[in-house]
């Protein structure tokens, strides 16, 4: 009987092991790449007076909040394309 529980001892040691081998695998190999990050401009043309509050940017535009207005950038941040006024 003891060889018999020495044995299985061993085949749940042995099962562990590899489970744990192929966690390890499994997490290194599906884990994403690091995404590249996105250059920003060094600048950006803001109207006379005015602070940025907030900034996001899209694929090949930049957003800035300034007072109660959203100002729509080209991706270089000196052509204005949009001005959106937000309600109050």
């Amino acid at each position: 009987m003891l060889r018999f529980l020495r044995i299985l001892v061993t085949a749940l040691t042995a099962t562990m092991l590899g489970g744990l081998i192929i966690l390890i695998y499994l997490f290194v190999t599906r884990f994403p790449q690091p995404t590249p990050v996105l250059a920003l401009p060094d600048s950006i043309a803001l109207p006379g007076g005015t602070s940025a509050t907030a900034f996001t940017r899209g694929p090949d535009w930049l957003a800035v909040v300034v007072g109660n207005e959203i100002l729509i950038f080209d991706s270089t941040g000196q052509t204005l394309r949009q001005r959106i006024a937000i309600g109050e």
